[in-house]
């Protein structure tokens, strides 16, 4: 890992590049969840909250030895300059959960085995766009297994030719492999991700099992709803349905864990990640930035201790001014979704993206929120917003969800589309639950969403569990 020599092209952000950090000098940072997201936006989100000169330098100094080089190549420019948070313009970072077993910390959660130990997955991968009015967030996670065609790649070691047809996950796994460091990974995960999905994003988050397992034990753990019986022998993982406090090792294995939950698919997993992330933010949310000062440094500590942050990010003024901008963040504007996905023709056991991916994306470039529209979210309340994980978040930011659902906006089928303000979900005549996100069908019993034609599983109605199934306490 390098440190960045760019470290000056950010403009004194609020005084934070003073010679003597002012008083009330404020964080928060966010960290992103499942082995990733959690990790930064809740860490973002909770580092405006320590100051003093001595924490100044201690955050600097874990950025700086954690700043990872971006290989120049295709989509990115080696010498990128620092994030301006006062830009105007979209942030947009990759982040990317490492399934590393090296160290102890690591082979606690995913095992310690000899075929695994000093091999290098990307377990997860989300893509992360915080909007140019920084009041909306995008976060949408790739499907390790859905199967792609990529650029070529340039590592510290060598070149890796063009590849159609592969595994998603394998490009953090060979880049690794072939140049040997991070940057080679990172890099050619970064630079694939732009080619599939014509974003121009400059920059990526790596964090490990070990980083989200400190990072939760920080906030002293969160609350999960679990939906049914967890037993798990790969994990051995074992929980009761309903409500539980987990602590950052029982709430990693519950994030990563894909056998006898859901449908066992990957997007049933990442769409429990996407839920984890919420819950950790809500959780460091709710600490008081007076009285839990302490709480909230070790947080943002932990969170940056676990976090190799490409070089156009590792910056303590650039990441400080960046959180400051959310600092009235709403997480009902945290908007999560899995790209679309069908089984592969080739292989049932892998998946590829469906035409909706499309969609997705283009709402991205445009810098618009991945539900609803700029025009209808300035006429919505926000008590009305859907939330379901996976597929969708906390809101339907403004979502006509007549639309969504193909009926008329009138009269008696008006109410009827009209979305539970606390659920979040509509109740068709006959009893039927519809997310009005995704015009999925919602299951009862464990909040799980599918699409209403083909019956897939496709998200996670997070905010129907949570008030439903297990009724978690609200943080305040």
């Amino acid at each position: 890992v390098t440190t960045s020599p760019a470290g000056d092209k950010l403009p004194n952000v609020n005084g934070l590049r003073d010679a003597k950090p002012r008083h009330s000098l404020g964080y928060r940072v966010q960290h992103r969840a499942r082995t990733i997201v959690a990790s930064v936006i809740a860490a973002m989100l909770v580092f405006s909250g320590t100051a003093a000169a001595a924490t100044w330098l201690d955050v600097n100094g874990i950025i700086k030895d954690h700043s990872v080089e971006i290989i120049g190549q295709g989509s990115l420019d080696a010498n990128t300059s620092i994030i301006d948070p006062n830009s105007g313009k979209p942030i947009e970072f990759v982040l990317i959960g490492q399934d590393s077993r090296d160290g102890e910390e690591n082979q606690s959660v995913g095992g310690n085995f000899d075929d695994v130990v000093g091999n290098h997955q990307a377990d997860t991968t989300m893509v992360a766009q915080i909007s140019a009015d920084r009041t909306k967030i995008n976060l949408v996670s790739i499907p390790r297994d859905s199967l792609v065609d990529i650029p070529q790649c340039e590592t510290t070691n060598g070149t890796i030719p063009a590849q159609y047809n592969v595994m998603f996950n394998s490009i953090f796994a060979n880049a690794y492999q072939t140049g040997g460091d991070l940057a080679s990974a990172a890099s050619c995960t970064l630079n694939a991700v732009n080619s599939l999905t014509g974003l121009n994003i400059q920059n990526f988050i790596v964090v490990d099992f070990a980083g989200l397992v400190k990072m939760i034990n920080a906030v002293g753990g969160v609350d999960l709803c679990i939906p049914q019986d967890v037993d798990d022998p790969y994990t051995s993982l074992q929980l009761t349905k309903g409500l539980h406090h987990l602590d950052g090792h029982q709430a990693t294995q519950y994030a990563r864990t894909r056998h006898g939950l859901g449908d066992g698919s990957d997007t049933s997993r990442t769409t429990r990640q996407q839920y984890l992330i919420k819950q950790l933010m809500n959780e460091a949310l709710s600490k008081n930035l007076f009285t839990d000062t302490a709480q909230l440094y070790q947080l943002a500590k932990s969170a940056l201790q676990s976090l190799y942050i490409s070089q156009g990010m590792a910056d303590t003024a650039a990441l400080a001014g960046l959180a400051m901008s959310l600092k009235d963040f709403n997480l009902s504007n945290l908007y999560s979704q899995t790209v679309p996905v069908v089984s592969a023709p080739s292989d049932p056991n892998r998946s590829v993206w469906t035409d909706e991916a499309e969609t997705l994306w283009e709402k991205m470039r445009a810098d618009k929120p991945i539900y609803g529209s700029d025009e209808s979210d300035a006429n919505t309340d926000a008590n009305t917003a859907g939330n379901s994980d996976g597929s969708s978040d906390n809101s339907t930011d403004g979502t006509d969800n007549t639309d969504n659902m193909g009926t008329d906006n009138t009269g008696s089928q008006e109410a009827a589309q009209t979305p539970d303000p606390v659920t979040g979900l509509i109740t068709q005549a006959d009893g039927t639950l519809i997310d009005p996100n995704t015009g999925g069908t919602v299951d009862p019993e464990d909040g799980s969403i599918h699409d209403a034609l083909t019956g897939q599983y496709i998200g996670l109605a997070d905010r129907y569990l949570n008030a439903t199934v297990c009724a978690v306490p609200a943080k305040n």
